[in-house]
């Protein structure tokens, strides 16, 4: 610890003698000894089935004509989303295990910043997308290929993209240009904004709000949303006659609920209602949940229960 706390205090004396910020120190986890070691290799392992699992996933719907469904093809542009979603910190946060200095550059900061936000934002709303596509499998099921056709299903996927890339563009930028004051130390696995605005020179308070009503936004709207259409997908499937019929709709939608509970609960826990209880090891534990253990769950959760899916990636598996 006093290592680490030396190397601290010789890089905040750095920019003592600047005010230009090249960098901040990213503690990360900061476990000593063999078990950083363990940590290091559970989260690369976790890290690399996530991306196996999730590229399956992505293979087995393009190589599988039985499943070129809207519900598949939205499953697997899910995947990719999982992808880019966990790659975009945790090949960061795993070289930060054994960075003697834990330095990240002023720009790769903000990026990170702004490509997790922004991917964050994209799943919110995809999620609300594949609510959408169950409810009218379910609820409206003649007029679903006529309603869920290609062309709708493009433009939903491409506005997910747009918005949740545009959400927080001006905020971040806005933040980037701000004076930050020594020590320029952020205790996160990640740039995340509330560390990140303590380490200000002047209090930010109008940018802190405006990313809060953001973030709630973003966050709780797609979330109604969701729970509005499984409202209506619930009471059609209790007037459902058969037994078979009730289970093959609940299983098509309990996935996607179980996805949206995993990725919903951490988040809402961080962003909607902050606390001065989210800090140190906790904040870093719940954003590590729904930041990378989630995505690793979807494939195994999305394949549990759906014979389809297992015979694709059975598929998969043989080629």
């Amino acid at each position: 610890m006093l290592c680490v706390v030396y190397r601290q205090v010789t890089f905040s004396n750095t920019y003592n003698s600047s005010n230009t910020v090249t960098g901040f120190i990213l503690l990360g986890f900061t476990y000593a000894g063999e078990t950083q070691k363990l940590l290091f290799m559970l989260l690369l392992m976790i890290y690399i089935l996530t991306l196996l699992g999730n590229g399956s996933i992505i293979c087995a719907v393009c190589w599988d004509e039985r499943i070129h469904t809207p519900m598949y093809v939205l499953l697997a542009n899910f995947s990719f989303l999982e992808i880019c979603y966990v790659t975009t910190t945790v090949p960061n946060m795993l070289a930060n295990f054994f960075s003697e200095t834990k330095v990240i550059s002023f720009s790769g900061c903000f990026l990170q910043f702004y490509l997790f936000f922004s991917l964050g934002s994209v799943e919110c709303l995809f999620l609300a997308i594949m609510a959408f596509d169950r409810y009218l499998a379910i609820c409206r099921p003649l007029h679903y290929h006529f309603i869920m056709t290609r062309h709708l299903r493009t433009r939903l996927v491409v506005s997910c993209w747009v918005i949740g890339f545009l959400w927080f563009l001006v905020p971040i930028i806005i933040i980037s240009q701000l004076s930050f004051c020594d020590p320029k130390i952020i205790d996160h696995i990640l740039c995340d904004p509330s560390p990140i605005l303590v380490l200000t020179c002047t209090p930010a308070p109008v940018m802190e709000l405006t990313l809060s009503f953001l973030t709630s936004i973003i966050l709780v709207v797609p979330f109604l949303f969701i729970i509005g259409t499984y409202t209506l997908v619930l009471k059609a499937v209790l007037k459902i006659p058969s037994r078979r019929g009730k289970r093959k709709a609940f299983s098509t939608c309990g996935s996607h609920i179980v996805v949206v509970s995993l990725f919903y609960g951490p988040a809402m826990v961080m962003y909607v209602r902050p606390r001065p209880g989210h800090e140190g090891q906790t904040q870093k534990i719940v954003t590590l949940f729904y930041s990378m253990v989630t995505p690793f769950l979807n494939p195994v959760i999305y394949s549990l229960r759906n014979k389809e899916m297992k015979d694709a990636l059975r598929k998969v598996l043989k080629c």
